[in-house]
């Protein structure tokens, strides 16, 4: 029988849940995302859990057994109890009664398979007793092994849902899914025929979607995916991923960062249409600039630092088909390094106003031109 390997399911808290509601006479299961990434051998970040008790008998529970509990999510079945100052969030089976796309009305149930076929895929829907042995509902267990993204029963009801399947299909091909056997037709002819519906969701939604698929280590062939059935236009007018290979191999030494990706991609309007931050807004547009400009490597490196020069010498290897200059790291640690020897008391008082500005840009060109050599009194002469 396949269990659970992490020492996570051993937690003191979570299985002081457990034994809360185990004693009292309800099944509890860990779930989702821990069972998943523990059979896959990868990193867990959360512990849910879920249970046949409804959301008041758990408090109820909880606090009897001096606990803190708190209805986070009372009324979608969720209740966080704190031990030892962490919370562990547990959630009543559910049942979809209404969706429009976007959010579900959904009515408690005491049936573990009635939760799991409500889910997306069927790797998600893998229970974990808290011993750690394997439960199964939906026979999703040689979808897992197989690393195969396979929405539950019908795909195209799935998506109609909740929208932001969609992308959480290419997103779970990107980190989990198996490339050589590529990604599940079904899934993917639905997504195509559903594209209408990712007009419903929010662009911080689909903005936070694009930036974990293009923050898997190599999310090239989820993205010609995304292309393929239409989508990636449909988030993103006017984005290619056609070269993103190209820069996934190019960058392998390098730590993966989802906002290089994105200004390989192009596309109009990025920062509106994915809604980023003022911060990811502007790192997007100095690697877009940088790409097209005829700015040294080193004065990049002076004037955005070390990180985004990097980043925009490969994406010009990239978009040009050139090579990655030779001597580059020695030209980014020469710009970032530099510093202009030029203050505006130098040229004072004989030089004011707008006049002084456009004298010190006219010197930080020469400067800047020399490979950054030039002395203060070279440049004054």
């Amino acid at each position: 029988m396949t269990c659970i390997q992490g020492d996570w399911i051993n937690d003191h808290g979570a299985q002081r849940v457990c034994a809360l509601l185990s004693d009292a006479g309800y099944q509890v299961y860990f779930v989702g995302g821990c069972v998943r990434n523990d059979l896959l051998g990868v990193g867990i970040s959360d512990l849910d859990m879920c249970t046949d008790a409804l959301p008041a008998r758990v408090m109820e529970l909880a606090e009897a057994a001096g606990l803190r509990a708190l209805p986070t999510g009372i009324d979608h079945g969720t209740v966080t109890i704190v031990i030892d100052h962490e919370p562990y969030e547990i959630t009543t089976y559910r049942k979809d009664v209404q969706t429009d796309g976007r959010r579900a009305v959904v009515a408690f149930s005491d049936r573990i398979e009635d939760d799991a076929r409500r889910r997306d895929f069927t790797m998600n829907a893998l229970y974990a007793d808290p011993t750690g042995q394997i439960l199964d509902p939906l026979d999703g267990l040689p979808d897992l092994q197989a690393r195969r993204v396979r929405f539950i029963d019908d795909a195209d009801a799935r998506i109609r849902e909740d929208y932001l399947r969609t992308l959480r299909f290419f997103r779970f091909h990107a980190w989990y899914g198996d490339v050589a056997a590529g990604i599940d037709p079904e899934g993917l002819a639905a997504c195509s025929a559903n594209l209408d519906g990712l007009e419903t969701l929010s662009k911080e939604r689909v903005g936070l979607e694009m930036l974990k698929i293009l923050s898997a280590p190599d999310p090239a062939p989820a993205m010609a995916a995304m292309a393929q059935s239409g989508v990636l236009t449909r988030i993103l007018p006017g984005g290619d991923a056609s070269k993103l290979a190209v820069l996934v191999h190019l960058e392998a030494d390098l730590a993966v960062d989802s906002l290089r990706r994105l200004a390989l991609l192009g596309g109009q309007d990025v920062a509106v249409a994915l809604r980023l931050s003022k911060k990811q807004a502007k790192q997007l547009e100095n690697l877009r600039d940088g790409m097209g400009s005829s700015a040294t490597i080193g004065e990049l490196a002076y004037r955005l630092g070390a990180d985004q020069a990097r980043n925009i010498a490969i994406l010009r290897a990239v978009m040009f088909e050139t090579p990655v200059p030779d001597g580059l790291e020695r030209q980014i640690d020469a710009g970032a390094a530099a510093k202009f020897p030029i203050k505006p008391v130098d040229l004072m008082p004989g030089i004011t106003g707008p006049a002084l500005g456009d004298k010190l840009r006219e010197l930080e060109t020469r400067w800047i031109a020399s490979g950054f050599i030039l002395t203060r009194e070279e440049l004054l002469k």
